[in-house]
């Protein structure tokens, strides 16, 4: 069984979504503290949101079906840390986004457990990533991977206050051309309902660093949603009418990858 879906489209754009899935193992849960099991940190209802605007757009979607915290699929799988110097979840974590324990005491994954996830999980995903990027690089000559995130409005272990709604990430200008963060800024500054951030708190995971080459005709930008803007926070419950103006917006941040 595939550990992910790939839905193939016919444009230069394919989304990304590495962390819409929920999904650990019974094995593994059964060393989770009980909170841990319902894989809170998970980037809700992500594939909801992209899927429809995808299949107008005739844009690709890749999303696994594991949860982060089976393993992160937007972190080196040596486990090198994206934001020296600052807390953060890991590789295989072993803690959440609460800075609370995900494991029972002793049960932790060693290295041995550790890379064998990678081998399972990552390396497929990746592998998929990258053969679809060239797919479509070699079809139309470019490409744009859109990295689809979502996390909750307030985490203070991973940055003060409330996060802007939307939060668009090209690692600081170097994932993808000035013309192309350009044009997405100018489509966030032309609408008043939603906040927004470039290169702020998120300025691109793993997948948009290692992705995104422009001078290759390779383009990577994040988008970081606030999930307040479409669900409830604690129940995680999908809010049909407030995701359908986040899903608006959205679209024409898509639609000016491919103009």
């Amino acid at each position: 069984m595939e550990n992910f879906t790939l839905q193939r489209g016919s444009v230069p754009l394919l989304i990304s979504l590495p962390h819409d899935g929920s999904f650990i193992p019974d094995d593994m849960a059964a060393r989770m503290q009980p909170a841990a099991r319902r894989s809170p940190d998970t980037d809700w209802h992500v594939g909801r949101l992209y899927e429809p605007l995808a299949r107008q757009l005739g844009a690709s979607v890749l999303k696994p079906k594991a949860s982060r915290y089976v393993i992160d699929l937007n972190r080196p799988a040596d486990g090198h840390a994206l934001y020296p110097g600052q807390r953060e979840t890991g590789l295989v974590s072993t803690i959440g986004f609460d800075g609370e324990a995900i494991y029972l005491d002793g049960c932790e994954p060693d290295g041995a457990e550790v890379q064998q996830r990678v081998n399972e999980f990552w390396q497929p995903y990746h592998q998929a990533l990258s053969q679809e990027v060239a797919r479509l690089h070699d079809r139309h000559g470019r490409v744009v991977l859109w990295e689809g995130h979502s996390i909750r409005s307030r985490v203070p272990m991973l940055f003060d206050g409330r996060l802007p709604d939307f939060n668009l990430g090209t690692a600081a200008g170097a994932s993808c051309t000035a013309s192309l963060q350009s044009e997405l800024q100018q489509r966030l500054d032309a609408q008043s309902r939603f906040s927004f951030a470039v290169n702020g708190r998120f300025k691109g995971g793993y997948i948009t660093r290692h992705y995104g080459n422009p001078v290759a005709g390779v383009q990577a930008v994040q988008l970081e949603l606030a999930q307040v803007n479409y669900m409830d926070e604690q129940s995680f419950a999908y809010d049909t009418e407030k995701a359908a103006r986040v899903q608006e917006l959205i679209a024409r941040l898509l639609e000016a990858t491919l103009a």
